[in-house]
């Protein structure tokens, strides 16, 4: 459960507003990954309309950066890619304002890493991501004890800070991300970079319930969910289930921005179908 009284909560109206509204109906949350930029930059618009039509209540938008350690290959071509298209920090907030000419009521998370971050300007980064249409941001190499200053100015602005946490993570730092946790929750499954094949299901039941129990938001868990078997799996104990590389490999092979499109279509339509029957 996650209780209303968090003040953390209110800090993005939009990421509440959709998980309230999820729970009000017994539904989980789907959650996409893609990369800004890839597979080219015309897609990136199009494919987010595309995976909100096929049933994605919110969406992580990866900014491409040159050394994403926390990511897999797949992550790490795309983000490469993307960069060689010239997709920066400016194409990342550009993007996000085009999609919000059409959607107004998508929460939109930027997902990536602090150095692009602070070359911009933490408080130029946070203003303009909030004017774009930015609700939350989750920074992959930023500490929670470090984290107090980035939080603030993105409070300022309205944006949430997402949470990161991992079965590594020590239970003094769990117990306080719990506790400090805005928007919701992102639970790592398990112990490695993005992409790999070590979903257990089983293994994650006790300790998601238990941080569930303890966050006063939603818990999304992520990494090693490739198709609607282990979204559904998930949902039986997660608040959302996030789904990155799978999806990021699936777009990668379409040449055009309308296979893009249908990509992202036929790849999440049946995990949401797999959630609403969980």
């Amino acid at each position: 459960m996650y209780p209303d009284s968090n003040p953390s909560k209110q800090t993005m109206t939009r990421i509440s507003e959709r998980f309230e509204s999820l729970r009000s109906q017994g539904r989980k949350a789907l959650i996409p990954f893609i990369t800004a930029g890839d597979p080219s930059l015309e897609a990136t618009v199009p494919v987010l309309h595309a995976l909100v039509s096929a049933g994605a209540d919110l969406i992580e938008l990866g900014v491409p950066f040159s050394d994403p350690m926390a990511d897999g290959p797949v992550i790490q071509r795309s983000s490469q890619h993307a960069l060689e298209r010239g997709a920066g920090l400016a194409y990342v907030l550009d993007a996000v304002r085009r999609f919000r000419e059409q959607d107004e009521t998508t929460p939109m998370i930027l997902m990536g890493y602090l150095n692009p971050v602070e070359i911009h300007g933490l408080e130029r980064f946070a203003a303009e991501a909030a004017d774009a249409g930015v609700d939350g941001v989750l920074l992959v190499d930023l500490p929670p004890e470090e984290a107090a200053e980035t939080r603030a100015t993105l409070n300022a602005h309205q944006l949430a800070l997402i949470s990161l946490a991992a079965p590594t993570t020590r239970p003094d730092r769990l117990q306080r991300m719990a506790t400090e946790a805005q928007g919701y929750l992102y639970y790592v499954s398990y112990a490695g970079v993005t992409g790999g094949d070590k979903l257990a299901v089983e293994g994650l039941r006790e300790r998601v319930s238990a941080l569930c129990a303890a966050s006063g938001v939603p818990v999304a868990v992520g990494f090693g969910i490739k198709d609607a078997e282990s979204a559904k799996a998930l949902a039986q104990f997660a608040d959302g289930v996030v789904v990155g590389s799978a999806l990021v490999q699936c777009l990668a092979e379409a040449e055009t921005t309308a296979e893009a499109t249908q990509a992202a279509a036929a790849f999440l339509s049946p995990l949401r179908g797999a959630l609403d029957a969980a």
